[in-house]
């Protein structure tokens, strides 16, 4: 955070004197001013979204039914009023940045088909150990697993389940909406696509850090080991927001983030401790470095913005003068 202040602004002038502030090129103020509200509006939608969570007093913990559809009204709220504080931002610094918000936001249909199932099928590629993993231990066949995924009774169960909506639906539609689609516009303008791929994540885990709240309130397990536990779901999140805040950049979607999202919550962490001590651990161990080396292949090919059309990011970062951004080719 500190580049964004006055020193590491005029630095950063000092070194690229032939590129005038992206803010200054689209005919706003002055990059410290630009990157202070960025920040600022960044910080404003993370603080807002786990402020929702907890307007409501209950002594009930979080997994309780009641609780989750109370969450699930402040959340709704909080997530649909998010792309306001977008136009705010636009207004302060004064950017245009030639396209609709909804369409600066992901919401999109050129491309809509290769971006909900193309980032998909990369993420499951890199848990291909986690789902060999997930059969192995399944006692059904995969005609009988199929049957039940299929079964409109399964559909319907899951949909009366308030966990199964939560982490499925909600959590990855708003989370995606608020920590993605809204932040990644602002920050981008300021610092460039690659530092608010990074930075974006930022918010997004600081966000997880709630629920240390209520690890706390109800005595779920030591201080030690739940403070250890929320510094562990930092990283993992740090790291899963830079990877969506990556798709939804080189996509131009907000449906493959969300997809990736829900996909991740419902495998969970791999569990690779199991996988170490299953009894069938070569051939899984195998399909773990298998999963993770196709998708360090594929990740470029099945993100090549070529497929999903002009990239609303990248056209804003072009009428900033910056056309040389990475992640637009």
């Amino acid at each position: 955070m500190a580049a964004l202040g006055g020193d590491g602004l005029r630095l950063l002038s000092v070194s690229r004197p032939e590129r005038p502030p992206e803010s200054a090129a689209l005919g706003g103020p002055g990059p410290g001013l630009c990157c202070w509200v960025s920040v600022f509006s960044c910080l404003s939608l993370a603080c807002s979204y786990v402020g929702s969570l907890y307007v409501w007093k209950s002594e009930l913990p979080r997994d309780h039914p009641a609780v989750i559809k109370r969450r699930f009204t402040s959340v709704l709220v909080v997530s649909s009023l998010s792309p306001l504080c977008v136009l705010l931002w636009r207004e302060l610094t004064g950017i245009q940045p030639g396209t609709s918000l909804l369409t600066l936001m992901g919401f999109r249909l050129e491309g809509i088909f290769p971006a909900a199932l193309l980032p998909l099928l990369l993420t499951m590629i890199l848990f291909l150990g986690p789902l060999m993993q997930l059969s192995m231990d399944c006692p059904c066949d995969l005609a009988d697993g199929l049957k039940v995924v299929l079964a409109p009774r399964s559909w319907a169960r899951c949909l009366t389940d308030m966990r199964w909506l939560r982490n499925q639906v909600i959590a990855p539609l708003t989370e995606e909406l608020v920590f993605r689609a809204c932040m990644l516009p602002m920050l981008a303008p300021c610092m460039g696509l690659g530092p608010a791929v990074f930075t974006c994540p930022l918010f997004f885990g600081v966000a997880h850090f709630h629920h240390i709240i209520e690890q706390l309130r109800f005595r779920q397990s030591s201080v030690g080991n739940i403070f250890l536990s929320a510094a562990f779901q930092f990283s993992y999140t740090a790291v899963f927001g830079a990877y969506t805040a990556f798709l939804f950049i080189r996509t131009g979607h907000l449906i493959g983030p969300v997809l990736c999202h829900s996909f991740c919550n419902y495998m969970g962490f791999p569990a690779v401790c199991a996988a170490l001590e299953h009894p069938q651990r070569r051939p899984l161990l195998a399909g773990y470095a298998l999963g993770v080396g196709l998708f360090l292949l594929l990740l470029q090919p099945l993100t090549d913005p070529k497929l999903y059309g002009s990239l609303p990011l990248c056209v804003l970062l072009e009428r900033a003068g910056d056309s040389e951004a990475p992640l637009c080719s």
